[in-house]
């Protein structure tokens, strides 16, 4: 998206990924909120060619008031689902009001780099804070007798390619595997946009993590055979009582874990948290997408060639639904870059002191 965006054919980007030395910094490829300094880390590694086509947009072209506040709505209404893009746009008008027309395109870069550097900490931090969790669960299979890795579900992508390095609920996968920690990921493939098999399962790879792709519904079987030890997946928003909305398909993965105990996770930083809501199901507003997403598959041939298939019948009605509501009480916990906290108000409040329900989230860092 963002090489369409910028005018970069994809097979820049795949020239990109296949350079510097470490794989996290090579793909400046995303989905969520600091964009623009996404967009400066393709500049670096490209040189100047695109650097026009990028002043073109938004406040590089008109940086009056009016162009602000238009390019802030098209953005927000891009995600109504996600918080963290509201998060960075309310964090970025608030830095550029107060500023001269004239001052604001160099500010907006200035704080886009201090958010990426900020993600990156974020991620970190609940990478370390996943970690634990992992060497404490891989301890007490151990202890039982159960022989293997600890073996890990996730769903979508919640890695480096959602952030800027480490990820959310990929984190503690990453940190786990580089500490020696014996560990497996079950990948779902996360239909209809393959996620997982197109971006997750390559991350891991990348990293070296042992890793098997699976179908959407094979993860209730694996659960049932003792297969799968933990779930963790990253959140589009939290509210305020430990609801969790994330990729569709999420909610039926954490009832059948319920129904296996299987603990299941979220890799939340704080902006993922929407202090102004508590009932997800009833406030949340679920995006639905192009229909075309369900009922066309794109993918590679031999010979590397993308196509696009249809492979539901012609005229067939379509529903996209991208995202769904866990509700707090089949949630076992939320990593976060603070701590592991109790999916509940008093959970998140104890991690969070400085925060109360109906209160928007505010502050640095984001993911």
């Amino acid at each position: 998206l963002l090489g369409e965006a910028l005018g970069v054919a994809g097979e820049e980007f795949v020239e990109l990924a296949q350079t510097g030395d470490r794989v996290r910094d090579r793909l400046p490829v995303g989905q969520h909120a600091a964009e623009p300094a996404r967009v400066d880390v393709v500049l670096r590694r490209t040189g100047g060619r695109i650097r026009d086509d990028v002043r073109s947009l938004a406040l590089g072209a008109d940086a009056g008031q009016h162009s602000l506040d238009r390019a802030c709505q098209a953005l927000l209404a891009t995600r109504p689902t996600a918080i963290n893009l509201g998060w960075a746009i309310e964090d970025m008008r608030r830095h550029l009001v107060p500023l001269a027309p004239a001052e604001r395109v160099a500010a907006a870069y200035a704080r886009a780099a201090e958010i990426c550097e900020e993600d990156v900490a974020l991620c970190r931090a609940i990478g370390e804070n996943g970690l634990r969790l992992f060497e404490d669960l891989y301890r007490r299979k151990s202890q039982s007798g159960q022989a293997g890795p600890l073996n890990v579900l996730t769903h979508c992508n919640a890695g480096w390619l959602a952030t800027l390095d480490w990820g959310t609920a990929l984190a503690p996968v990453y940190l786990a595997h580089d500490a020696g920690l014996p560990i497996h990921v079950w990948v779902d493939e996360t239909r209809p946009r393959n996620q997982g098999a197109a971006l997750t399962a390559w991350e891991l790879a990348q990293h070296g993590v042992p890793h098997t792709l699976i179908v959407d519904n094979a993860g209730g079987h694996l659960m049932q055979r003792g297969r799968v030890d933990v779930m963790i997946t990253g959140a589009d928003r939290v509210t305020a009582g430990g609801d969790v909305c994330n990729k569709i398909g999420t909610y039926l993965k954490a009832l059948a874990a319920a129904d296996n105990g299987v603990p299941f996770y979220a890799a939340v930083p704080f902006p993922t948290i929407d202090w102004a809501i508590s009932d997800g199901v009833r406030e949340i507003p679920i995006e639905e997408r192009d229909g075309r997403e369900v009922s066309h598959l794109a993918g590679v041939d031999a010979a590397g060639v993308l196509h696009r298939v249809r492979i539901t019948p012609e005229g067939a009605a379509l529903a996209n639904y991208a995202f769904d509501v866990t509700p707090a009480r089949l949630v076992t916990g939320l990593v976060t870059e603070r701590g592991i906290a109790e999916a509940s108000p008093a959970g998140l409040r104890a991690l969070y002191p400085e925060r109360r329900e109906g209160q928007v989230a505010d502050g640095a860092g984001q993911s």
